[in-house]
């Protein structure tokens, strides 16, 4: 007679407790985010639980978040990451029993000790006036995204840094506002309709501009997916009209060697990321020299 499997054998092991995670800023909270979630990237199997706490700018408003950090710690583990400049603000977060990841005082101070001097620790600093002419050439280029998105409008088309094209669904519209707010580049972008599709030339409005085009490219069970939560039960939808639509894609693309990037297992950031080296390598003088685009991309 075979012994029966001990109970403890059966067990599934414990879930991890949730995490609570705060990020705190006394701006947006943008870098602290993502500065933290890049290194939280690291335990993808851990669950957590985010808070944004932006613009903690006094003494008395850190003082609020600390007795909030410390009942969080008190339930649980509690993480909490910081980017907020003004030294008596920090000093007062430092109080938390909290685990407490301070980004600020740790590049700055590795900063000063290299440049041999102090920074002027100032709050928000990412939006003074200094920052006035690229903040304005970013929302410059967010206006002409809205007004060139999905093929709406030619009107200055040509100033167009690049041209996303794809059929519909593949992502255009997210790397499009990314590209324009992040970067500030000027960036239009056209659906390929199946009626584009029957021929392998470029769409009229976007042919003079061949050596601005991106394409977008998907897998057809991904495509299908997306389109299936916007139109069910239809050909436009189904398997076999995304894999023609990617497929005849693909031959228009190689057929005017335009380059090509794949949405379906990349974030809208490492999409993004690929268009820039792609911009910058053809940006490049002959002479080998480090390319130089006219727009900022940090």
């Amino acid at each position: 007679m075979t012994s029966a499997t001990p109970a403890t054998a059966l067990r599934t092991p414990p879930a991890p407790d949730v995490v609570r995670v705060f990020f705190i800023s006394d701006s947006t909270g943008i870098s602290a985010e993502t500065m933290g979630n890049a290194l939280l990237l690291q335990f993808p199997d851990l669950p957590i639980e985010r808070r944004l706490l932006p613009f903690v700018t006094t003494v008395e408003e850190a003082a609020e978040i600390v007795a909030r950090l410390d009942a969080a710690a008190a339930e649980g583990p509690a993480i909490a990451f910081s980017t907020t400049a003004a030294e008596d603000v920090r000093t007062v977060l430092l109080t938390t029993r909290c685990t407490l990841i301070d980004f600020f005082d740790l590049h700055l101070r590795t900063l000063e000790g290299v440049l041999d001097r102090a920074g002027t620790r100032r709050p928000a600093r990412l939006h003074g006036i200094g920052d006035a002419q690229r903040y304005n050439a970013r929302m410059a280029a967010v206006e002409y995204a809205m007004e060139h998105d999905d093929g709406a409008s030619g009107r200055a088309l040509d100033k167009a840094d690049v041209v996303l094209l794809a059929p519909s669904r593949c992502g255009k519209t997210p790397t499009t506002m990314y590209l324009a707010l992040q970067h500030g580049l000027l960036v239009a972008n056209y659906p390929l309709v199946p009626e584009d599709l029957e021929v392998l030339d470029l769409p009229e409005p976007v042919r003079r501009l061949r050596a601005r085009c991106f394409g977008i490219l998907t897998t057809p069970e991904r495509l299908s997916q997306v389109r299936t939560e916007r139109r069910s039960a239809s050909t436009y939808a189904s398997i076999g009209q995304c894999a023609w639509e990617l497929d005849r894609a693909a031959r228009m693309f190689r057929s005017h060697r335009i380059p090509t990037v794949d949405s379906s297992a990349k974030s809208v950031e490492e999409m993004s990321t690929v268009i820039l080296q792609h911009l910058a390598r053809a940006s490049a003088p002959a002479s080998g020299t480090a390319p130089q685009h006219r727009r900022s991309t940090t």
